[in-house]
């Protein structure tokens, strides 16, 4: 869980996995004036904004009251539709604001402890709270390690559950520590509010290294507060002619299929899956394909 400590304070944040837990309410830090705020000006931000640790007894009214006078918003958090809840369950929530303008002067208002952002809030029984503000920077969607290599689409990995908090340049040096080879790192984001989804993308620039990975399968994301076990697969392409006939036995389609078996590591149409897996060793493979927003998927397939 992300921990921050304020003076004699101790605020808990939202842990790897999403839990909060909230603590006691102590006096709130003061601002320090010589402090530097951690983003830079000119930095572009997502109109999505974390902020954990709230007040248990706060509202959706009560949140958005407190941060309306940075602009209109919209407050959320997860399964909320469903679940109809009017408080935030787990003590955290997030602040869609519609223009990214109020993020920036959010930012400008909050109280800065090292690289963490603070801002007070109160609900009926709790005054001032210090609660956790975590914006999105856009800069930190894409990360380049070794710029002289070209990137790969078939060394690249598919990290998912990475928590959002993770950018691009931890994830790509965690991959290199464990693995090498590491000349690429994204996040996967939203297209509309451009903030993290919790997959993101690695490229290695030879193939020792990609097997390496794909072969784990799962990794341990360890990087400060953060400590998560995350899935390993290969990165599918929808665009990929069959690596058997180059699209001679489908007409000239795209291969659907793709064996991520480290003994396999090809793309099939449907006729060349059947025929090359039908041999022995092979027939207990299973094909990887295309799920929504770039997420691999084992496809079911029956045999003819």
């Amino acid at each position: 869980m992300y921990k921050a400590v304020l003076g004699d304070q101790t605020v808990l944040m939202e842990g790897p996995t999403g839990q909060i837990i909230d603590v006691h309410q102590t006096p709130p830090p003061t601002r320090n004036p010589s402090h530097i705020h951690v983003f830079e000006s000119g930095e572009r931000f997502s109109r999505k904004v974390f902020v954990g640790g709230l007040p248990p007894d706060i509202d959706e009214d009560e949140i958005t009251a407190s941060f309306r006078r940075f602009g209109p918003l919209v407050v959320d958090w997860p399964h909320k539709a469903e679940s109809k809840s009017y408080f935030p369950p787990k003590g955290y929530a997030f602040l869609l604001f519609q223009d990214e303008s109020s993020v920036q002067l959010l930012i400008e208002a909050c109280i800065q402890d090292e690289d963490k952002l603070y801002l007070c809030v109160s609900s009926p029984t709790v005054k001032d709270k210090p609660v956790q503000i975590r914006p999105w920077k856009l800069s930190d969607v894409d990360f380049v390690l070794d710029a002289s290599m070209p990137l790969d689409p078939r060394k690249t990995v598919f990290v998912g559950g990475v928590p959002r908090p993770l950018k691009a340049v931890e994830l790509a040096m965690i991959m290199d520590r464990l693995y090498g080879g590491v000349c690429y790192a994204g996040i996967d984001t939203d297209p509309d509010l451009k903030y993290p989804k919790g997959a993101g993308r690695v490229a290695f620039s030879n193939q020792q290294s990609y097997i390496a990975a794909i072969s784990a399968r799962f990794v341990q994301l360890q990087h400060g507060d953060i400590d998560k076990r995350v899935e390993v697969k290969p990165y599918v392409l929808d665009d990929q002619m069959c690596d058997e006939c180059q699209g001679q036995r489908c007409g000239g389609k795209f291969a659907p299929f793709f064996c991520a078996t480290v003994t396999c590591l090809q793309y099939y149409c449907e006729h060349c899956w059947t025929t090359i897996h039908s041999r022995p060793g092979r027939e207990f493979h299973k094909p990887l394909g295309k799920e929504g927003n770039d997420r691999p998927r084992t496809l079911p397939f029956r045999w003819c």
